[in-house]
């Protein structure tokens, strides 16, 4: 019994979905290098002022740290090409076979945007408040009576370091005349 052979198969499409699900790792290898091209190529067309001396200036760091993604990039890429595989998740405290828990993430980016909304208008140390008391409730807990407290000394604690021990300026509101 003969059979006809009509030339196409499915078979390259379905190895090659597999050989790409096997090797799956290799998107991160591709975000690494974007990021790395994307970071040097900033770094490389930033202004430095003429009057900078010494071999250390502002593009240092920004050159150090692209060309480590693109070093990465490649290591992970020739792992991966080798056989090399991620370790799947082993934490004792997450259970794979559950949902991913949607209202919590969509309170948390709620809370997040709410912050970065009322910075301006009502200045970091409410607006910080807000985001640490808005991420605890989000995150499980209901102690009403002592978390309100603590995201007001976490936010004023860190108004005082980011504004007056670090110099960075940030927005203080309406109640910052009144301490």
């Amino acid at each position: 019994m003969t059979t006809q052979s009509t030339g196409t198969s499915p078979a390259p499409a379905t190895e090659r979905r597999s050989w790409l699900r096997d090797h799956s790792e290799l998107g991160v290898c591709v975000l690494l290098l974007v990021l790395g091209v994307l970071v040097l190529t900033d770094a490389l067309t930033m202004d430095v002022d003429i009057a900078q001396r010494g071999p250390v200036g502002p593009r240092t760091v920004p050159l150090v740290v692209g060309g480590g993604l693109l070093v990465i990039a490649a290591l992970l890429a020739v792992d991966v090409l080798r056989g090399g595989r991620g370790q799947a998740e082993s934490g004792e405290d997450v259970d794979l076979s559950e949902p991913a828990d949607w209202r919590t993430v969509a309170l948390l980016t709620g809370v997040f945007l709410g912050a970065a909304v009322l910075i301006d208008p009502l200045g970091f140390p409410v607006a910080g408040a807000l985001l640490f008391w808005g991420a605890a409730f989000a995150l499980g807990s209901r102690r009403f009576d002592r978390d309100p407290l603590i995201a007001a000394v976490l936010s004023l604690a860190t108004y005082a370091v980011f504004n007056n021990l670090l110099g960075v300026p940030l927005p203080g509101g309406p109640l910052m005349g009144a301490l």
